[in-house]
């Protein structure tokens, strides 16, 4: 089948384990029959095309990504402000009955509706098959894993190594969590420890019930794979989580597209959005969003400027040649223009998206190397009201590593 090689015996058992594990079997024959399966590889949505690999010559990227001039913006200054988050944090009910915390990168605990998910979760200390090589982590996980708390379902958006981490499943294996994942990536999870009645493992429009929670993977544009070849045989996603008063998305890693509107429409409005906007360039344009096409994401998911985005995908691994601060910039610059609420944590900060405040502060400028001509104007507190979902509803009426881009994502 084009698109769809599985590796020798001989090569197969010389491959890291992080690599994990081709579908086979049932899953394989299920895979095949998705719609999304096309002349052997998963198809974008709306059969757009997504260049996956940096355009330009290896030689250009390394150029730009090792360039002295702009190489130290790349990272923080300082020690990343990490919020000391307790259990006392995490044990205390959400006052309104939604609670999100930021740990870094993709990694959000939510607690909607009193159930807790955890989305992307990545401990680890590089987001790479190898512990020696490879994007490092640019500050300490918030807490440790194992003082996280009971988890009713692990959330993951795609096999990309800094958003599935092997030594963070391997932990939560030895759990009785529920695993929700895209279509092909439970051959991983299954190869690392997890039981097959543990998984839910979904195509895009599809739902499972966990709890009184609806998670349904939505579409998303991006891309697969972890080992040596990239074959597109595992599904990448962005995901709904609807529980009895709250909706949140979490977009994983995508390019912009027009089928927001249609996600936001078919199962928003959304409480809260958590949004990638970094690691983006203009070397992999459509894989990726900038702040400003996140921002654009998320009012088009709302049907307007309702809601509160959370940025995501930055500010912990140096994954492109954009100034490490630069996301966050991008997303509180474009939040200001349109009017949006946006939540600001530092990694570990819980808050809650329909409280009447949420974190504002630009608390990266302390750590970062201030751009020509210094930091805009001072973020005004945030005082807005925070718009409930029946409110909006009735208004709609590494450190120095060079970076696995590929495999990353």
């Amino acid at each position: 089948m084009p698109g769809f090689r599985s590796l020798s015996p001989g090569l197969r058992a010389l491959q890291p384990e992080a690599f994990g594990a081709d579908p086979s079997g049932e899953r394989m024959a299920r895979i095949r029959r998705s719609p999304h399966f096309e002349n052997g590889v998963f198809q974008n949505p709306g059969g757009l095309g997504a260049r996956i690999r940096p355009s330009g010559s290896a030689l250009d990227f390394a150029k730009a990504f090792f360039d002295r001039g702009t190489r130290p913006r790349r990272a923080p200054s300082g020690a990343v402000p990490v919020h000391p988050t307790t259990l006392a944090d995490l044990a205390r009910p959400p006052a309104t009955g939604l609670r999100l915390t930021w740990m870094g990168h993709s990694s959000v605990l939510a607690e909607i509706d009193g159930h807790r998910v955890l989305f992307d979760p990545v401990w680890g200390e590089r987001c790479s098959p190898f512990p020696f090589a490879g994007p490092k982590r640019l500050h300490p996980a918030p807490l440790p894993l194992a003082t996280l708390g009971p988890v009713d379902v692990v959330v993951i958006s795609h096999d990309h190594y800094d958003h599935l981490d092997l030594p963070t499943i391997k932990a939560l294996a030895g759990t009785d969590t529920l695993f929700a994942v895209p279509l092909g990536v439970g051959a991983h999870l299954e190869h690392w420890g997890v039981s097959a009645d543990r998984l839910r493992e979904l195509d895009w429009h599809e739902a499972t019930e966990v709890g009184g929670l609806t998670l349904t993977a939505t579409p998303a544009r991006h891309f697969c794979g972890r080992g040596l070849r990239n074959t597109q045989h595992t599904l990448w996603a962005s995901w709904s989580v609807a529980g009895d008063q709250h909706r949140i998305f979490h977009s994983g890693d995508t390019g912009y597209f027009d089928g927001f509107k249609d996600i936001g429409a078919a199962y928003g409005p959304f409480d809260a959005t958590m949004i990638q906007i970094g690691a983006y360039s203009d070397l992999w344009p459509d894989i990726h969003m900038t702040p400003e096409e996140g921002l654009r994401a998320h009012l088009d998911l709302q049907g307007g400027p309702s809601g509160v985005i959370l940025p995501i995908h930055w500010a912990t691994f140096n994954l492109a040649t954009h100034a490490w601060s630069d996301p966050g910039e991008g997303t509180l610059a474009a939040a200001r223009a349109a009017g949006t609420r946006v939540a600001l944590p530092r990694p570990g900060e819980p808050f809650e998206p329909t409280a009447e405040t949420v974190p504002a502060e630009p608390w990266w400028r302390a750590v970062a190397l201030a751009p020509a001509g210094g930091w805009a104007e001072p973020q005004p507190e945030a005082k807005a009201t925070a718009a409930t979902a029946s409110d909006i509803s009735e208004d709609a009426a590494e450190g120095g590593d060079a970076p696995e881009v590929v495999p990353a994502g």
